[in-house]
């Protein structure tokens, strides 16, 4: 089999199967592991799978910058901002994550609510500035351009003196064996850190999110409590998330 027949072949069992064995494939198409290896590692880097360990996973399609995902699945993405918004109760402090979905949960809040929004994202405080009783706590830092989010150590301290009901998070990649994942690794280390200050995590995740992997991982899918989604979720995926205790909420 020809190098390129194989690799639409790996591509194709990564549709169908939602992830690739490198033994099995190498089983597949009688060839040493190595090379299915080598196939592995140049898909990879054409951003057309994540390598895990033993083989590979769907790459998440929401890893462009904060413009380029503000044209990926907006209506499920405000379908899923709205469902969420309503799980924030008066007087709650909550964390809300940067990202395109949550600068719409910002936009979704309604103007008789009453809490306190802590965020990294400037784009979540400007959307609440005209919000006549939100009070916004806006966390310092050096601003990650690509997610127009602030990171670094200013921030990781600054996170350090918060304690909040719910952390609203947002990742490019929601496996079950996996966990969640994102696509740079200082905004890894922030999101941990915002994980903790919370007493319970909320992860929103939109269709293009579910079953993918980034580089990055943040945690595995125990550390969220629930995980929002839309009504287009595969059905293994609900399953695999009830089964690790992690509450699924439909937009």
């Amino acid at each position: 089999m020809l190098t390129t027949h194989r690799k639409r072949a790996i591509l194709a069992a990564l549709q169908r199967d939602g992830q690739v064995i490198a033994k099995t494939l190498s089983d597949t198409f009688g060839v040493s592991e190595d090379t299915v290896r080598r196939d592995l590692r140049e898909l990879a880097a054409e951003g057309l799978l994540q390598r895990v360990h033993g083989g590979a996973l769907p790459a998440s399609a929401a890893m462009g910058d904060f413009v380029q995902r503000q044209d990926i699945q907006m209506d499920v993405k405000r379908a899923i901002a709205v469902r969420a918004a309503r799980m924030i109760l008066p007087g709650h402090v909550v964390i809300l994550d940067g990202g395109t979905t949550c600068v719409e949960m910002a936009r979704s809040l309604p103007p008789t609510l009453e809490a306190t929004v802590v965020t990294h994202s400037p784009s979540v405080a400007v959307a609440l500035a005209a919000h006549p009783r939100i009070e916004v706590v806006l966390i310092g830092g050096r601003l990650f351009k690509h997610s127009v989010v602030t990171v670094g150590a200013a921030a990781i301290e600054a996170m350090a003196h918060i304690r909040a009901d719910t952390y609203f998070m947002g990742v490019t990649g929601v496996h079950p064996t996996e966990g969640f994942s994102t696509g740079d690794l200082e905004e890894a280390y922030v999101k941990r850190a915002l994980a903790a200050r919370a007493a319970e995590v909320v992860v929103l995740a939109s269709t293009e999110k579910l079953g993918a992997a980034s580089p990055y991982v943040i945690g595995g899918i125990d550390m969220a409590q629930s995980v929002v989604i839309d009504d287009a979720a595969p059905d293994t995926l609900r399953r695999a998330l009830a089964q690790a205790g992690v509450a699924v909420v439909e937009a």
